[in-house]
């Protein structure tokens, strides 16, 4: 058994316009991008699509051409309400909502306000929804079920935006990226190569592994800048053989664990605090009782390979303990995803789980619920209960 995936190759980094090119090179079909992006109501904008080489690179280009010098301002919540009402499949609307909804919490989380306050403004909104948009309708009907990439190009300088002149990655970029522990590598170019919409596309459908592929089909998306070397995003469209039990996902972590005798409850709440903000995956207290019949605490850290080391360090310098131990292990995983539900309440996300095809659970989504609550004024246990019942019409 296989499975379509998709690797893409950022040593130009990567945009939303790179992005939407790279598939229509590999097959994607340019009527197919039109007819879905048409089917949401906004407008404001023309597609062209157009071959392009650079230096002995054959690809193509999609240029992304504002006509609404004047649009609308939209919410996150907003957005959602025009794709809820397009005929797109709920698929696409799914994964749709999801790469807005990464965005909007990054950027609430850069500009320290809630995701409700979030707006999508000026001509380059226009631009996102149909990166966005068209990058869900792309990945769908290429029936792309795993997407892998590169590590990316660290570049530095400023540049100017509608806010005055930002940092180059700008920080909605980083934070995209820094919440899926994204790998970089250095580039001495002053230039933006990782565009904010970009990381989006990364941080929600992207895995940074190194997986066993065969490729059938590669294709080159072009960028609008001129540099060094072609400025474009290679997209390698292939298959890869499923392992023995294909209703599980797997990956690799680490496990981090300490014994702590001589530190209070208050600092030890701290600590974790600081674990989950480095990038801690899960964090465990539990209580054992050590020499000297001494009440103690096991502490126990869940990591990505890669975090490791800096979480050892954070233990090491933030708490009482001499030394950790260390390990690296496979998990077995179920499948997860989040899909949406209409309530009477509004529309949530609950979190699905999955073995292979079949939907073993569905469970709304907390922060969802905790929103409709505070937004109709009712209980947080009513709506959880009406969102249960709901969600449970998935399990099959």
């Amino acid at each position: 058994m296989t499975q379509r995936v998709a690797y893409l190759d950022c040593h130009s980094g990567i945009s939303g316009d790179m992005f939407l090119g790279a598939l229509l090179d590999v097959g994607l079909p340019f009527a197919t991008l039109q007819a879905g992006l048409a089917s949401v109501p906004f407008g404001g904008y023309i597609l062209r699509h157009e071959p392009c080489s650079d230096r002995g690179v054959h690809g193509s280009r999609l240029h992304v051409q504002i006509t609404d010098t004047d649009p609308p301002e939209r919410s996150f919540s907003d957005i959602e309400a025009l794709l809820l009402a397009s005929a797109l499949p709920e698929r696409i609307k799914t994964m749709a909502l999801a790469l807005f909804r990464t965005f909007a919490e990054a950027e609430a989380s850069v500009e320290a306000v809630p995701l409700e306050q979030v707006r999508f403004s000026d001509t380059g909104a226009i631009d996102i929804m149909v990166d966005v948009i068209g990058a869900a309708i792309g990945v769908v009907t290429l029936d792309i079920m795993r997407l892998y990439a590169s590590p990316l190009p660290l570049t530095s300088g400023l540049h100017q935006t509608r806010d005055g002149m930002q940092p180059i990655p700008a920080p909605v970029t980083m934070e995209l990226l820094r919440r899926v522990s994204a790998p970089w590598r250095s580039c001495s170019l002053d230039e933006e190569l990782v565009t904010p919409t970009g990381a989006a596309l990364l941080a929600t459908l992207a895995r940074f592994d190194h997986p066993v592929l065969s490729f059938e089909r590669i294709g080159y998306g072009f960028g609008q800048k001129q540099l060094p070397w072609p400025n474009c995003l290679r997209l390698c469209l292939g298959s890869s053989p499923e392992t023995a039990n294909p209703v599980l996902d797997s990956d690799e972590v680490d496990v981090i664990e300490t014994n702590i005798d001589n530190m209070s409850g208050e600092l030890l709440g701290g600590l974790m605090e600081r674990l989950f903000a480095a990038g801690a995956l899960d964090v465990a207290y539990i209580p054992l009782q050590m020499k000297k019949n001494r009440p103690a605490t096991l502490l126990t850290v869940l990591c990505a390979p890669e975090q490791s080391e800096k979480l050892a360090l954070l233990l090491l310098s933030e708490s009482a303990t001499l030394g950790v131990r260390m390990q690296r292990m496979q998990r077995l995983k179920a499948w997860r995803a989040q899909e949406r539900i209409d309530t009477p309440f509004g529309s949530m996300l609950v979190k699905v789980k999955r073995l292979g095809t079949r939907v073993i659970s569905a469970v709304p989504e907390y922060e969802e619920c905790a929103r409709l609550a505070r937004e109709r004024d009712v209980p947080l246990e009513e709506i959880y209960m009406v969102a249960r019942t709901i969600a449970r019409k998935l399990i099959i």
